[in-house]
């Protein structure tokens, strides 16, 4: 059998809750963080909608720590629509800055790992890595513990797409921005998509 018949349904997905993610994690001493949309529900400290996937991000030398802290999963890195398996001794080429754990045992997916271009002590968009803030001010924590992304920075990666989660989750965290990220995000928008129809609301 050929690995591309051995991919498994890229619809299987039955994502672990953010929890759970995180007491996986417990002993992993590198940066992480939960990103999308469950990045927001934590910051509103309830759930606000479904959410197909849980995307958290790494940095690339971090990757094989969070291979270990996870090996129950297999892996398989996402490019361009394309799914292919990572073999337990192969590093994933350059390009790739996206990889999913797939739960063999329960046939499902568990988790969207992002790879980042920042460091330990400094968040980068990787769309566009002139746009850089402190780790420090990027990361946020839930009362348990639970990294997440600044909501603003969220909302960044989300406008480029502006599906109708996105606008949703956009309405929904407007009114308790702070105005130092209305501000960051509204002046991102500018420089990365002028005319955008969030400025105007920030």
């Amino acid at each position: 059998m050929n690995e591309q018949a051995e991919i498994p349904d890229q619809e299987r997905w039955v994502a672990w809750q953010p929890a759970e993610l995180a007491q996986r994690l417990r002993d992993v001493a590198r940066p992480w963080c939960i990103v999308g949309g469950w990045a927001l529900d934590l910051w509103h400290g309830a759930e606000t909608r479904d959410h197909g996937d849980l995307e958290f991000t790494i940095l690339r030398e971090d990757l094989g720590a969070f291979r270990r802290a996870l090996g129950d999963l297999e892996f398989y890195t996402v490019h361009d629509g394309v799914l292919e398996r990572l073999a337990v001794d192969r590093e994933p080429a350059a390009e790739i800055f996206q990889i999913w754990g797939f739960d063999r045992a329960a046939g499902r997916w568990r988790v969207d790992m992002m790879i980042e271009p920042g460091t330990d002590d400094g968040w980068v968009y990787k769309r566009a890595t002139e746009i850089r803030r402190p780790r420090s001010e990027m990361v946020m924590r839930t009362a348990g513990g639970i990294p997440y992304l600044n909501p603003s920075a969220v909302l960044l990666f989300k406008a480029k797409y502006q599906r109708p989660k996105d606008e949703a989750d956009f309405a929904a965290a407007l009114p308790k921005l702070a105005a130092p990220e209305r501000t960051w995000l509204r002046d991102c928008l500018e420089l990365l998509h002028p005319g955008h129809g969030w400025t105007k609301a920030l």
